[in-house]
């Protein structure tokens, strides 16, 4: 059932006449999956391979979960399942939000078909105000406050090399979450 699910999505041309490079949904699961990660959107590298998460934010996500690119698109590990399932094209400052389509659309099927997740990561603001309700204004104050949803939910930032700075001012993330998230993660993928 997933299977025609995944076939469905990947087949969708929904936002189509709103995308500068066309409909590419990008998207990785399997009934399997013990962990699922919800982005924002693919990126242009991610467009051009159909591979989530193909690009420096990609590796730095890897980073923190200290997991290698073969553990990582293992499908019957890890979901991989953006807010906006295609890239949306450049804006003023990066890329444009993800289309708003996608997650009504297709993210409560898939998330039926994904009885084994354990942890979700709701990495930047997007996946957040979907996901979590009566959570704060800011990302940062979301983040601070990521053992209100843990394990369930975990609110990260984008890893994306622009958020660098981000890092550097909030040193908690990767001395508190990051080591969390990790600990979880490499326990549940092995249970």
């Amino acid at each position: 059932m997933l299977e025609e699910t995944l076939k469905q999505i990947r087949a969708c041309t929904l936002c189509e006449p709103h995308l500068p490079l066309g409909a590419n949904p990008v998207i990785q699961a399997s009934e399997s999956a013990k962990l699922l990660i919800i982005g924002q959107a693919p990126g242009l590298k991610v467009h051009n391979t159909s591979i989530p998460w193909n690009d420096p934010s990609g590796d730095r996500l890897r980073e923190w979960l200290q997991l290698d690119r073969e553990q990582f698109y293992n499908p019957d590990e890890i979901a991989i399942m953006p807010m906006g399932l295609c890239y949306p094209g450049k804006g003023k400052s990066g890329d444009r939000p993800p289309r708003k389509e996608c997650a009504p659309k297709w993210h409560a099927n898939v998330l039926s078909q994904l009885p084994n997740v354990g942890m979700t990561l709701l990495v930047g603001q997007y996946a957040q105000s979907y996901y979590l309700k009566d959570k704060p204004k800011t990302l940062t104050e979301t983040v601070k406050q990521w053992r209100h949803w843990a394990p369930h939910y975990l609110p990260l930032p984008h890893p994306s090399p622009r958020n660098t700075l981000w890092l550097k001012r909030n040193p908690w993330f990767e001395s508190e979450v990051v080591p969390y998230m990790r600990e979880y993660v490499h326990q549940h993928l092995k249970s």
